[in-house]
Parts: structure tokens; sequence; C-alpha cells
């Protein structure tokens, strides 16, 4: 028998039997589907958490002053100045595409008939585009608002609509920030949320650095950011904005300087482990699914015990007997793996087609992966029934009833 003519005659038997070998199949159905859904989630998931991670900056080195235990008036000298900031952006050059101070402070001012306490930022003109700001309506700061003082003010979104009751009644009013006036020029909000974990929280208003800086009692950037050119270059950045700071103030003073690449490391190790994780709680649906093929395997050659007996009476060899059934069951175990991954693709392409919003990756890996441990699971939990259907004695199969 050749294996053509095993593959003939183990699907007539397989048909014989349909709704037996469904429901045989089934297991490897949704074992194979969970497989690709469960890497898919795990793809997207990891997609979206590191793109939201690189959504605070692109690039992106930020350092302040590590004040400590000691008394501020002592240190003020050591906090990170504009002077600094435009010697990184002298030394480092075409290396980076911009550095951006921020001075914040707090105020109070009327929202929906209250005062309410909200965060004022110092920033400049470089600052949106370093920190990936969306302007949702009116414009940016220019380099004229900053280097004329200009008394013009950004709202985030959230609180252009408490105070105006919305983005667009709120371009042109004017707010009160320490006793002076500040004409609104746009609102806006991150790409990414921080969820006030950074200077900017629902309730900002940004206000350009040269006006910021006659407000505070000392001259202090916290933070400086650095936005550079190209990936491979942050680490040497990083230890250039260090080396820079460190020069330019007393000896022992000290500066936390940091980029996102440990944050982005650590995330996608977490991405990695939680996939991995899945995909053996996926696999273990495939071995009790395999177990399931080599049961009713078992009990297919009990129930074939004549037929088997007859065939070799005829003069089929133990191989040929050991082929046939060993062949049912991979196709058992293929048909239940091809109708898996159909379904476990149908729901990214379905997201696909439905939306171009949300990137749904689909990973080939996982698919190749799939159909071969179908065809694993075939071969390794029908071998056993095989072996023991090719090992019958002849005469007392026929004789079995």
């Amino acid at each position: 028998m050749n294996l053509t003519e095993a593959v003939h005659f183990s699907v007539q038997a397989l048909h014989a039997n349909r709704l037996r070998t469904f429901l045989t199949a089934l297991g490897l159905i949704i074992g194979n589907a969970s497989v690709i859904l469960v890497v898919t989630i795990s793809l997207a998931s990891k997609d979206l958490i590191l793109d939201q991670i690189r959504g605070i900056g692109s690039n992106l080195v930020y350092a302040s002053y590590e004040v400590g235990g000691e008394n501020v008036a002592k240190v003020q000298a050591d906090f990170v100045k504009l002077s600094d900031v435009q010697a990184i952006r002298d030394t480092l050059g075409s290396s980076i595409i911009a550095a951006t101070a921020v001075m914040n402070t707090h105020d109070q001012i009327v929202v929906s008939g209250k005062i309410r306490q909200v965060t004022v930022d110092g920033v400049d003109a470089d600052y949106a585009t370093v920190r990936n700001l969306i302007i949702l309506r009116g414009r940016r700061f220019d380099e004229s608002d900053i280097s004329l003082r200009e008394r013009v003010a950004l709202l985030t979104d959230k609180l252009a609509i408490r105070m105006f009751g919305s983005q667009d009644a709120a371009l042109g009013q004017t707010i009160k920030i320490s006793q002076l006036q500040f004409t609104v020029i746009g609102t806006f909000r991150e790409k990414t949320s921080t969820f006030g974990q950074g200077e900017i929280t629902d309730e900002t208003i940004l206000i350009p650095i040269t006006v910021m800086k006659y407000f505070m009692e000392y001259e202090r950037i916290d933070p400086v950011y650095v936005e550079v050119r190209n990936a491979a270059d942050v680490p040497a950045v990083r230890q250039q904005v260090n080396d820079i700071l460190e020069t330019r103030h007393r000896h022992g003073a000290t500066y936390n300087v940091q980029d996102l690449t440990a944050i982005l490391d650590t995330a996608n190790s977490i991405a990695n482990v939680l996939t991995v994780v899945l995909v053996i709680v996926s696999a273990i649906a495939l071995l009790i699914s395999g177990i399931g093929i080599m049961n009713i395997m078992l009990v297919t050659v009990t129930e074939r015990t004549r037929e088997i007996g007859a065939r070799m009476a005829v003069g089929a060899s133990r191989r040929d007997i050991m082929l046939q059934f060993l062949v049912e069951s991979v196709i058992i175990s293929l048909s239940g793996g091809f109708a898996g991954i159909l379904l476990g693709l149908s729901l990214p392409i379905g997201v696909r087609l439905l939306t171009t919003q949300v990137r749904v990756p689909i990973s080939v890996l996982s698919i190749v992966v799939a159909f071969a441990v179908s065809f694993a699971v075939g071969v390794g939990f029908g071998l056993l029934p095989a072996r023991r259907a090719s090992q019958l004695n002849p005469t007392e199969a026929l004789r079995y009833e």
C-alpha cells in the first residue's frame, strides 16, 4: 500500500464516522485557534504598550537636579538653568533634534465658579514637538512668543472645557496668572497620557518660559528634555548630558539623567513572558486534544479488529496497517488544526476589515507553529494505536466478535 491509497482508505473510514471525527478534531480546532488568538492578542498588546511608552517622546533623554537632603537655599546654584540647556544645545549640535526646558509652579484660578489650583508650566517653542503634544485648537508657541515675552497661554483640553465650556470658546479668552492677564491661543493634550506623573496634569496651563522665570523665586529647570536624532545615540547622549551638567556646577552635585530605554526593555520583557505563559496554556489544550485523538483511535482499532484481520488475510502487511491508522490520526489532527487556524485568523482579519484605527498584527510564525504542532500531535498520539493495530494476530482478529 502506498501513501495515496492509505489516504484514500483513511478518508473513507473517517467519512463513515463523520460526527465522531468532528468531535475528535474539535480539540485541535479549539487549541489551534487559541494559539493564534493568544499570539495575536499578545503581539497587539505588546505593540500598544510599547507605542504608548514611545508616545511620551521619541528617543527622549530627560534630566533634573537631585536635591537630596540638602537645604534648597544652599543648592540654588546647582539647579539646572536656561544657560545649561543652551550649553546642551551647543555641545550636542546635530546629534539631537531639540533640547527644551520646563519650569513649573502652581497657581489658583477660577474654574467653574470655584477657585482651583492648577499646574503652570513655563516652556519654550520646542516643547510641544519634543513632548509630542497634540494641538487641538489654535496654535502652539513660536519663537517670537518666547523672545518677545508674550503673555499667551495654552490650556489642556479638559481645563479649557471646564473653564469656558468648549475648546473653541476658550480661544481668545483671557486668564489671570500671578496677577497678569494671558490670552489663550490654543488647547492641547498629550499624545500619550502620563496620568499626572509628569509635569502635565488634566488642568495645566503652558506659558512662555521667558515670562515664567519672573514668577519664580529662583531659576530652576525641572526637567530638561533632549530629543535624540538617532535611537542608537541615546546612551551616549544621556552620558554627555550628565557630563555637561556636572562640569557646569559644583563638584558633588548629582543629576538624574534617564531615558526610556530601560522602561521599553522592561515592558518588552514582561510582554514576552506573558506571551510564553499564554502559549503554554494553549499548548496544554493541544496536549489534551492529542490524548483525545489517541483514545478515539484506540477505540477505532478495537471496533475494526475484524477488518484488520481481513486485510491482513488478503495480503496487507503490518506496515500497511500501521500506515493506514497513522494517516487517519494525522488527517484528523491536520483537519482540526487547519480549521482552528482559520478560526483563529478570523478575528484579526475581521478587525482589519472593519477598522483601520486599530492595528492587529498577524504572526506568520504562530501559524506555522500551530500547523507543525497539529502534525506532531497526529503522529505522536496516533503512533500507539497504529502500532497496536499492526501487531494484531490475523487469526485472532478474524475470530474477534
